[in-house]
């Protein structure tokens, strides 16, 4: 791990944008845009957890401007390097989501693809609604888009999911339903030698996000499968959940 960049440090930002991988194709990316930029109107729209600007920048080139907020530096240098990701296009403060403030207030603060599990303690996940609530301007959205906590995936006495398995790569997650404690863990095998890599998550259930959500001041106002809209169901996988400040 990069102590100064956590787990998001050099070596995950060389290879984090993949042209490949489903989250970076325009089925991913415009309904998200389209979403938020619905919320954001006239305003401006504060993106927790930045990153290398998958949401960002073409929401900025829809015309909202943008302010990010991300604590890996290594991941905002690949964002500078981009087209419209230059310091005069979107501001980008270094800090730790749950607790960094920014000056102005916002129309829309948003977490997308499970960033809200990075914070592996019910106390930050708390804490970052509570700071979200302080930036958003009355009648402000406050949007989280993350997987439904996948437990029936684990059969009796079971604490591990394999999601990859190639002849040179796994992948799997570890459990601890006690705490909601998950860890995604990577191995991979080049020229004879192994590498290992664990990240740490927490998963949090819809209601709980409610309630941290009740507990910051803010109230529930939608919340559908898909960023198109699609309804949330029992059987639903992820949640994009939108939380507004009473006006």
């Amino acid at each position: 791990m990069d102590d100064e960049d956590g787990y998001f440090g050099q070596q995950v930002a060389a290879t984090y944008d993949d042209p490949d991988d489903e989250m970076f194709q325009p089925a991913a990316v415009d309904p998200a845009v389209d979403f938020l930029a619905g919320l954001a109107g006239d305003g401006r729209a504060l993106e927790l957890g930045i990153g290398t600007g998958r949401i960002a920048l073409p929401l900025a080139r829809r015309g909202v401007p943008v302010h990010g907020i991300d604590l890996s530096r290594a991941m905002v240098d690949r964002l500078r390097a981009k087209p419209g990701g230059g310091v005069d296009e979107i501001g980008v403060s270094i800090g730790d989501f749950a607790t960094t403030t920014v000056d102005g207030e916002f129309s829309v603060a948003y977490l997308v693809f499970n960033t809200i599990m990075n914070l592996t303690s019910q106390d930050a996940q708390v804490d970052c609604f509570r700071n979200v609530a302080a930036h958003l301007s009355p009648g402000g959205c406050f949007v989280i888009e993350v997987m439904v906590p996948e437990l029936r995936k684990l059969p009796a006495g079971q604490d591990t999911v394999p999601f990859r398995v190639t002849p040179t790569r796994w992948a799997y997650d570890a459990y601890d339903v006690a705490t909601q404690a998950v860890s995604s863990n990577y191995i991979e095998v080049e020229d004879g030698r192994g590498t290992f890599r664990s990240i740490p998550f927490r998963y949090v259930w819809p209601a709980e996000l409610d309630l941290m959500a009740r507990l910051a001041g803010l109230r529930p106002r939608e919340r559908w499968e898909e960023w198109d809209r699609r309804p949330f169901t029992a059987e639903s996988g992820r949640h994009v959940s939108v939380w507004e400040k009473p006006a």
